[in-house]
């Protein structure tokens, strides 16, 4: 090597070495984490592959609170059940905004509920909030309709005969079905098309969701503009999804009536006319189709997932199935309905509903948030913009609060004489000011669902199979493997 080869490779350690020194100096104050390398950040330090684990391992080496680098972004993961409260406690403003992420603004478009913020978050959360209050209530209740929903699993279910079967493409039509519902006041048959269609378009965005390609988009989302992949595919099923919403609104703009609304159309074209003077409303029909399209995604999502894992757990714990059903038919016998309410008499199916939750929480981690404002936690800085997430699976999973956190356990929700108790530490459905709109929907849904499902069947593996994996598959939504089981009819 020549001399100026050799100062030429001495100037560029030299470089290197300032390099890292003035980017250990600039993060002295923020929470620890793994050094950041430039252009990627720390993507590799968690592996090239999601895991169940890529958030809660990082807590032995630096604690419940540290940082990543997804590219420039800064981001300061919240884990354990006491880190998570303080943060979303004493910063509940501070933390309650959504990122500035190049994929969803171009997904959202900054509307709707989920991916919004400032005063129009506020006005869609209120009326979301309101409408679903409202639809809870009455002959034409949402209860109702979904206890339609349930009865109509049933007999797809009975239709296999006790026969192993892949119980997902009906539970995500049923789900969805749930979703139509409190949007357009009505369900689709399964074999419309259009609705085949919408099923479709939400299995293809929720794939590419926290993918490979996510993560590259958000690196470069100029470039990936231009270049096919499946980010186009995605934002190509929202447009469908969109466009299938504003067929439906048009059709209620046509016949609905302002004075006895329905479901959530009727009640967001109400109040678009009660606020049709007001010069700050947000209240509009492209905000409407995006709160529509966030009912879509996270409540059939988050349902589906939700209902798939307890049909396995139910079917790899036959004990535990047997004691609910024992249960149910002691409290109401085999005929009747079975409501929300009635939840109070089955302490132990209640018990068992949430032990399912906690310990097959349905997402990887809480949606992101974003600060901002500057704030100190613990002594940490973090600065204006960074990304915040709430490990929410690190507070279910926590060993500081549940007796036996990775067990599927239903006594964690019981008392010491089988009655069922709330848990603070339960937070599957997030806290503070953006804690889910959807929450009560979920929970009449998947108690009517479960209860109807296990007063018709005893769900049994399929003859040779001694267990089905329990594993989830690592992505934004954590669902289990594909997975066969036979529901054998109960003799009323």
């Amino acid at each position: 090597m020549t001399v100026i080869g050799i100062i030429l490779v001495f100037l560029l350690l030299v470089l290197l070495i300032l390099f890292f020194l003035k980017q250990h100096w600039s993060r002295r104050n923020l929470p620890p984490g793994p050094l950041p390398l430039p252009f990627i950040g720390t993507l590799l330090s968690g592996g090239l592959t999601l895991r169940e684990d890529y958030f809660r391992k990082p807590v032995k080496r630096y604690g419940t609170i540290y940082s990543l680098w997804f590219g420039h972004q800064l981001t300061v993961v919240l884990s354990g059940f006491k880190t998570v409260k303080e943060g979303l406690t004493d910063f509940p403003d501070e933390f309650s905004y959504r990122p500035e992420d190049p994929f969803l603004e171009a997904f959202g478009k900054g509307m709707g509920i989920v991916f919004s913020n400032g005063h129009s978050w506020k006005q869609q959360r209120r009326i979301g909030i309101t409408s679903l209050r409202k639809l809870g209530l009455g002959k034409k209740s949402i209860e109702h309709q979904i206890e339609a929903g349930a009865q109509t699993l049933v007999e797809v279910f009975r239709q296999t005969k006790g026969q192993p079967f892949d119980p997902s493409l009906s539970v995500l039509n049923a789900v969805a079905n749930v979703i139509c519902a409190l949007s357009f006041g009505h369900q689709f048959s399964t074999e419309d098309e259009d609705f085949k269609q919408l099923v479709v378009a939400l299995k293809t965005i929720f794939k590419f969701f926290c993918g490979f390609f996510h993560a590259v988009y958000d690196l470069f989302p100029q470039i990936m503009n231009y270049l096919p992949g499946p980010h186009k595919d995605a934002l190509g099923a929202l447009d469908f999804i969109i466009e299938f919403i504003k067929h439906e609104i048009e059709e209620h703009k046509e016949c609905h009536s302002l004075h006895e609304p329905q479901d959530f159309i009727d009640y967001y074209l109400l109040q678009m006319e009660k606020s049709r003077n007001d010069p700050d409303s947000t209240y509009y029909e492209d905000n409407l189709a995006q709160c529509i399209a966030d009912f879509c995604g996270a409540g059939t999502e988050t349902s589906f997932g939700t209902l798939m894992w307890a049909l396995l757990l139910l079917t790899n714990h036959p004990d535990i199935q047997e004691k609910v059903q024992k249960e149910i038919e002691d409290a109401f016998g085999s005929s009747g309905s079975i409501s929300y309410q009635d939840r109070r008499k089955l302490p132990y199916t209640n018990a068992v509903i949430h032990e399912m939750q906690r310990l097959k929480y349905a997402l990887m981690y809480g949606i992101p948030r974003q600060c901002n404002k500057d704030v100190t936690m613990r002594g940490y800085h973090i600065p204006k913009g960074t990304f915040i997430i709430t490990d929410l699976r690190s507070v279910l999973l926590d060993p500081e609060q549940w007796e036996t956190p990775e067990e599927f356990n239903p006594n964690h929700f019981l008392d010491k004489d089988g009655k069922f108790i709330n848990r603070e530490e339960f937070l599957s459905f997030g806290m503070g000011e953006r804690v889910c709109v959807g929450q009560q929907l979920a929970r009449i849904e998947t108690f009517v669902f479960l209860t109807s499902l296990l007063r018709a069947f005893s769900f049994r593996l399929p003859e040779g199979v001694k267990e089905l994996n329990e594993d989830p598959i690592p992505k934004m939504t954590m669902h289990p493997y594909p997975y066969k089981l036979c529901a054998i009819p109960i003799q009323a």
